[in-house]
């Protein structure tokens, strides 16, 4: 009986490159105030947002995808053709099929890589760079376009409290291939479907065409105060173990950067861990507001060019969200 070839890839991968798009639009809390009966002070101590990033009608998901990823692959100086994958992480597809990854894969001029889409809400992007990792490393692909692209305010409800003024529109890509050390630590992963409903739609697709004029379109929703908890005790212990796993001390590392949920939340995981002075932490979400899947490449794409002195320390990445799905790496900043 013949034996099977299975390939092989390199020992290490690492991060090649960085890129990033953000919404054209600056959307300050004052423009959303009126009818969610709040104010810029309110979502200032609650968020630590001042403004979101949002983008325009004619600007789609795929649009910010495949000017993150150019920015991406100018940076690496690798040619289209040795670019064999391409994943991009959203919940923003306007459609359930065909993949955003495929159309994107086609106008970046990738085909024919591989090209798919993953649905693991704010840990997308993490979870992306963990296949990405496998694959190099298997020697089925050489070189991948990681993605997370967003555009959320056409999923919220300007008159939900929960979550609408929270959101914001970005992608961000990172290449990975291969490495002569380690560049990219142990993936922990996992999700709690007990808390499936904690981050939802308002209503599911089925429900919205059942009952034509009675239930209105699907948005976004969460159940705050379990999802703040969640994020703060049960987020802490990943990250720990992560560190553990990669074999690294808090003190250690050049940067933390978190999904960017919450300032509150990023605030409290610094001290959780104890991290040192040293250690910068990202705090996008100022600025940008939370982009789900964009928001760990926004914020470590925004943190290098803030300190350019990062490129080639080491980040503890920890993406978590909606399932409730969780990830986190450490990686060495390209």
């Amino acid at each position: 009986m013949a034996s099977l070839v299975q390939p092989t890839g390199p020992a290490h991968t690492r991060i090649l490159s960085l890129g990033a798009a953000r919404g054209d639009l600056d959307v300050p809390n004052d423009d959303l105030v009126g009818p969610i009966d709040s104010s810029d002070e309110w979502i200032r101590q609650r968020t630590g947002i001042v403004q979101r990033r949002r983008a325009s009608a004619a600007v789609g998901a795929v649009d910010l995808a495949v000017a993150a990823g150019e920015e991406a692959i100018a940076e690496s100086g690798l040619d289209r053709g040795d670019i064999d994958g391409i994943i991009i992480s959203t919940i923003s597809n306007v459609a359930l099929t065909p993949s955003m990854a495929s159309l994107a894969a086609h106008r970046l001029g990738l085909t024919p890589a591989a090209a798919f889409d993953i649905s693991a809400a704010c840990a997308g992007y993490v979870y992306g760079v963990a296949q990405a990792d496998a694959l190099v490393r298997a020697g089925t692909c050489t070189n991948v376009l990681v993605i997370g692209a967003e555009k959320l305010s056409d999923i919220v409800d300007p008159t939900d409290r929960s979550i609408s003024f929270l959101l914001g529109d970005g992608a961000g890509a990172v290449i990975v291939g291969a490495s002569d050390h380690p560049g990219i630590g142990p993936t922990v992963w996992g999700s709690d479907g007990e808390k499936w409903d904690a981050i939802r739609m308002t209503s599911t697709f089925e429900e919205y065409r059942n009952n034509p004029g009675e239930v209105p379109w699907p948005t976004l929703r969460q159940d705050g105060q379990t999802v703040f908890r969640w994020a703060v005790w049960e987020m802490a212990k990943v990250a720990r173990r992560t560190l553990e796993l990669s074999g690294i001390a808090p003190g250690d590392l050049a940067a933390f950067i978190p999904h960017q949920a919450n300032m509150r939340i990023v605030d409290e995981f610094a001290k959780q861990l104890k991290l040192p002075e040293s250690v910068v932490v990202a705090r996008d979400i100022e600025m940008q507001g939370n982009t789900s899947a964009a928001s760990v490449p926004l914020a470590m794409h925004a943190l290098r060019a803030e300190h350019p002195d990062l490129s080639g320390g080491l980040a503890l990445t920890i993406g978590f969200g909606a399932g409730l799905v969780y990830g986190a790496q450490v990686v060495e900043i390209p």
